[in-house]
């Protein structure tokens, strides 16, 4: 049966093609329009970057160490304190100037810069010239040094470990012994960094025919001999007096041939620096010589199981085995004696010292309890049966070898009151320096350590 009303309907194609297709983004240009075609080889040709052309010089070999151990001793931006007396060998010992600043003498300033005994952490730059607070473990010095120089016939001798906390004065105290033993004439051999000879970074060779293995520092030892007749002057006017045989000799020795001369010529060449070196050592121990001050720095370091230096067995070699170090402990301990006296020191580093469970141990078998300013007991360490120990380091510092401890702590308030005052006419304090003022900061410190009152009242700016 027909429709009755016949429908038409047009005819409908099937796609998936949406009716509102955008056309795909052009393609950037590259610049270089090239024509490919299928079978042929094409040019294609990249853009070259720009090359920025270094035109900075490189530092020279050594400019940076150089650098890093800057020491500047003079800031002429800063006030001059006219009043301040320079430290002599007359008045190092008397307690009038207790709790001064004084200033250090000029020849005594390039007899300090050749033993290294300033350092990069002490603010030598802030001021018009290099002074030092006689403080009244200084003044205790000064009395024994002057004491041991007056000393005729047999002399003593004096080994000592400076210890504190951080910031507390031991490299100034150090520096302020070499000074007093520079003032009355005495030979100053100093280690200023007991890293420098331990790192690994200084040529080391076996020393022969030796026996335990030890091993020497050539470069080292040149360099030490170098700076020797700079720092001791009166070496120019001592002759070598020891006669020992030709083969014990690396090179000819000229007969009345000077110490100073003798330094010298083991500092021309590395290779003959080490028998120089025995050799002049002989000589300074013989009768009639000058007192000898040994320093040392940093003996955590000194101190350590092993070293950045590495032995035929591929193990690492113990600081012991050293011979500049060996030599050292054997003053340190005793085994060695000084004949004319003197003083064997070292000190300890709180910010830059390895963890040493037998130097720790050994220190405080020697020190006992320790007693601080606020009256606290801080009890003798005992023996963990869980670590172990390293002998070497504990029979250096055996308690019956006489090796004493010194312990520096906070200045007094007295003390830490001549040291603002002196800050102050320097230009370093904007403050008046009245009595609140000197407790405030003493109490801020630490009970009157150094370093953190140097921070508080100098460095800070609130």
């Amino acid at each position: 049966m027909q429709p009755r009303f016949p429908i038409s309907l047009p005819a409908l194609s099937f796609s998936t093609t949406p009716y509102f297709q955008l056309p795909l983004p052009p393609k950037k240009s590259s610049g270089v329009k090239t024509t490919f075609k299928k079978g042929t080889k094409s040019l294609v040709i990249k853009k070259s970057k720009k090359q920025v052309e270094n035109r900075a010089r490189r530092p020279a070999p050594g400019e940076r160490k150089a650098l890093r151990k800057r020491i500047v001793l003079s800031n002429v931006n800063a006030l001059e304190v006219p009043e301040m007396q320079d430290i002599s060998g007359e008045n190092m010992y008397d307690r009038r100037i207790e709790g001064q600043v004084l200033g250090l003498p000029g020849p005594i300033v390039d007899q300090l810069r050749a033993v290294e005994a300033f350092k990069t952490t002490q603010s030598w730059g802030l001021f018009r010239s290099p002074g030092t607070l006689m403080r009244r473990e200084t003044v205790d010095m000064g009395k024994l040094i002057a004491d041991m120089s007056e000393e005729q016939g047999s002399r003593k001798t004096v080994r000592r470990v400076l210890v504190g906390e951080r910031g507390s004065g031991k490299s100034m105290m150090m520096l302020q012994a070499m000074t007093m033993a520079f003032l009355k004439g005495w030979t100053v051999i100093n280690l200023p960094e007991a890293q420098d000879i331990t790192i690994g970074h200084t040529p080391y060779q076996p020393l022969p025919s030796s026996s335990p293995p030890s091993y020497i520092q050539p470069a080292y030892l040149s360099n030490l001999l170098r700076n020797l007749p700079t720092a001791n002057p009166h070496l120019a006017n001592l002759q070598f007096t020891q006669s020992p045989a030709s083969s014990d000799l690396p090179v000819p020795i000229t007969p009345n041939i000077s110490l100073a001369q003798l330094a010298s010529l083991g500092a021309s060449d590395p290779e003959i620096a080490h028998p120089i070196f025995n050799l002049l050592i002989t000589d300074l121990l013989s009768p009639g010589r000058p007192p000898v001050f040994f320093g040392l720095d940093g003996l955590a370091h000194a101190m350590q199981p092993g070293t950045g230096y590495t032995a035929p067995n591929l193990k690492p070699i113990h600081p012991h085995e050293l011979m500049f170090l060996k030599w050292y402990f054997n003053f340190l301990s005793g085994d060695q004696r000084l004949p004319n006296g003197g003083i064997v020191m070292a000190a300890t580093s709180q910010s830059n010292a390895p963890r040493v469970p037998s130097l720790d141990l050994a220190l405080s078998e020697l020190e006992g309890p320790i007693t601080t300013r606020a009256g606290q007991t801080i009890p003798q360490k005992e023996r963990n049966p869980f670590i172990r120990y390293d002998e070497r380091v504990l029979q250096t510092l055996r308690k019956d070898r006489g090796v004493q401890v010194q312990r520096l702590q906070g200045l007094g308030k007295e003390e830490a009151r001549g040291l603002m005052e002196y800050w102050a006419k320097s230009g370093m304090v904007r403050e008046r320096v009245s009595e609140g003022f000197v407790s405030e900061k003493w109490a801020v410190s630490g009970g009157g350590v150094v370093g953190e009152l140097e921070r508080a009242v100098v460095r800070m700016r609130v």
